[in-house]
């Protein structure tokens, strides 16, 4: 079985319903989807803050990575990390933009706008990130 299929099944198994390989439509008014994370985390809010936490300071790392890439390989395993941390979350807008990022060239034409929106859809999330962890 598909680690896909399997993920869409215990999912489902959790209340969730999506199928394999579809990501749930994005809120366009929030950088992070909060109703997905506190179903990942079962509503658990410590463990919510102590995600939000940690994709604060790892946003930060996959950003310095894909920003010093040399080669396609090291562009798309820095791009691919933000993706998968992005979609843990719920970030949709910066899962979709991450994931356009993974397939460009590392060196090609657009280089400079990915990474500034990139940038900008990072500081969106974190500023999220600041608005519900102070609340």
């Amino acid at each position: 079985m598909k680690p896909q299929a399997t993920a869409a099944m215990a999912a489902r198994g959790a209340g969730l319903n999506f199928q394999a390989g579809e990501t749930p439509r994005p809120d366009a008014r929030r950088p992070l989807d909060l109703v997905h994370l506190s179903k990942y985390t079962l509503g658990n809010r410590a463990l919510e803050i102590e995600l939000l936490g940690l994709f604060r300071a790892q946003a930060g790392i996959y950003i310095e990575r894909i920003e010093s890439a040399v080669t396609a390989l090291d562009w798309k395993n820095a791009t691919h990390s933000l993706k998968g941390s992005a979609k843990g979350l719920g970030a949709w807008p910066l899962a979709a933009l991450a994931e356009e990022a993974e397939w460009m060239a590392v060196d090609g034409e657009g280089r400079d706008d990915i990474l500034a929106r990139l940038r900008d859809a990072i500081a969106a999330v974190n500023s999220f990130i600041d608005s519900v962890v102070d609340a």
